[in-house]
């Protein structure tokens, strides 16, 4: 593979060799093809804000019992979870105290509660993501968490501004917000694939720190070999320093500012030196 022969990392990084064949020319191509067991439909009428005594019942039972016990006891022994750099958070607790986005490489199925767990992000934590997905088998879990479906072209502007105004009202709320900036997921990829600027253009408009975090990989040995292939790695969620917007600055300048500032120190903490990616197309 072109790219995984461009890339370069610092002595003893490890990458995975998974056999699989990654796209060499779109960054956005969607690999893992869901199976949808219904069709999920998104617009103008959909309770992007959620206030219902189920929705509250699920944050207030649900996403601890799953996400806070279950995933970190099965994360943990299937993928030997680790976390690095959690003293950051008790660093900038002033910066982080009324909330955060958290960015990370989208490179596993469970990669978002790894970020979760790691960075000891609150209950009311929101994530947008992809509409069709919640007509999975996944999509009680999407829910659960915080995930909140993006609208498609086809369920027109009105749908779009709810979904805005739903996030500005997150925001007023005080909640935590989580994005994928590689869109699509693609399974134990080591390098960092171009980002898209929605979540930087959020923290720009919310005046909200970026926090970004980072999937690495370890060599699968021991005792975790009896929990999954030995091809398959280790899982380690490394935490940065956050990143401040400067709402002085004009959108588009300081927008692209923080995606590139963002990119090259998620560099930098994956152990890249040379990535074969853009920061962004």
């Amino acid at each position: 593979m072109k790219k995984y022969e461009e890339l370069q990392v610092a002595e003893g990084v490890y990458v995975p060799q998974m056999g699989i064949n990654y796209p060499e020319d779109n960054p956005y191509e969607q690999l893992v093809q869901p199976k949808f067991t219904s069709v999920f439909t998104v617009d103008e009428n959909y309770p992007f804000v959620d206030d219902s005594l189920r929705a509250r019942i699920n944050t207030a039972i649900l996403v601890p019992l799953i996400v806070r016990f279950l995933l970190r006891l099965k994360l943990r022994i299937q993928m030997g979870l680790r976390y690095k750099g959690r003293e950051n958070l008790k660093k900038f607790k002033k910066e982080l105290s009324g909330g955060a986005i958290t960015i990370a490489n989208h490179c596993f199925r469970l990669d978002c509660p790894c970020v979760l767990l790691a960075a000891k992000v609150p209950m009311n934590v929101k994530i947008p993501m992809f509409a069709p997905n919640f007509g999975t088998k996944d999509g009680f879990f999407m829910k659960t968490v915080g995930g909140v479906p993006i609208p498609d072209a086809e369920a027109g502007m009105a749908a779009l501004k709810k979904f805005n105004e739903a996030f500005d009202e997150f925001h007023r709320r005080g909640y935590w917000m989580h994005v994928f900036p590689e869109a699509k997921r693609w399974d134990y990829y080591k390098p960092l694939r171009p980002f898209q600027k929605g979540a930087f253009t959020m923290a720009y408009k919310y005046d909200m720190p970026l926090l970004p975090c980072v999937i690495t990989y370890r060599e699968r040995t021991g005792i975790f070999r009896l929990f999954g292939p030995k091809n398959m790695p280790l899982l380690q969620v490394e935490i940065g320093e956050p990143i401040l917007p400067d709402k002085s600055q004009p959108r588009a300048q300081e927008v692209n500012r923080l995606l590139e500032l963002s990119h090259k120190r998620m560099e930098q903490m994956a152990g890249i030196t040379h990535n074969p990616w853009p920061d962004t197309l």
